[in-house]
């Protein structure tokens, strides 16, 4: 039974993309006021034409900048006033080279993109639901973080960092009201996925709707209890 949140302001990074659609989705569904975020105004518009301006706002935003991200965020805070959940969607990966060969540029896009984000966020938003006197907070580890697998070194690492930095906010903020959880997909059914590996059964990968709801659960009263977990949703994988 999916969650209410009519009276929750929702911010989604990585909005636009396979994962950030389907948990905007939930949300949307569920009541939430929504700031949803990605790179691409264009994009955004382009993905979201129905967006509800009155109850919904598009932002885009560099999230591997502390200052675009605290002035989306301030954007936010301007037109809704409080954040109550924070959904860390954005992030990404690619292939990498063996770590000895690892180039600065591989090893600084991953952990910009999956890591320095959530340390921009994080600054924008903890803040403010200290001030309000509580929240919660998602993000997207990967259940490949938990071991090391060639040629993925970099993106690991970064995966991995994503998962301490989970557990070590959630030891800084559980006496705060603020939840920080994160969620450790496999391989997401996503039209990317499915065109970057064709030959694939489809039907075993986590499918973006069953992340969501998970994502639902931890941003939901009933997750009261539960302070930097890493949720392994893995689909048949």
């Amino acid at each position: 039974m999916m969650s209410t949140f009519s009276d929750k302001v929702v911010v989604v990074t990585g909005a636009a993309g396979g994962l950030g659609q389907s948990i905007a989705g939930y949300f949307r569904r569920a009541g939430a006021e929504l700031a949803l975020i990605d790179f691409s105004e264009e994009l955004l518009q382009k993905v979201f034409p129905e967006s509800d301006e009155g109850n919904e706002i598009l932002l885009a935003c560099d999230l591997t900048k502390k200052e675009s991200t605290s002035d989306a965020f301030a954007k936010i805070i301007k037109r809704f006033g409080r954040i109550d959940v924070l959904a860390n969607i954005a992030g990404g990966f690619v292939m990498g080279e063996a770590v000895h060969e690892t180039s600065d540029a591989t090893w600084n896009f991953m952990f910009n993109l999956n890591t320095r984000s959530i340390v921009n966020t994080a600054a924008a938003t903890v803040p403010v639901m200290l001030k309000q006197g509580g929240g919660k907070i998602i993000n997207v580890s990967s259940a490949s973080s938990q071991k090391g697998v060639g040629q993925m070194g970099a993106y690991i690492a970064s995966k991995s960092a994503v998962s301490r930095l989970t557990e070590s906010m959630a030891d800084e903020l559980r006496g705060k009201n603020i939840n920080v959880n994160c969620i450790m997909p496999s391989i997401i059914d996503t039209p990317a996925n499915r065109k970057s590996m064709p030959g694939a059964d489809f039907s075993k990968w986590v499918k973006p709707d069953d992340l969501a709801s998970v994502v639902g659960f931890l941003a939901s009263d009933a997750s009261i209890a539960v302070h930097g977990a890493g949720i392994p949703v893995v689909g048949l994988v």
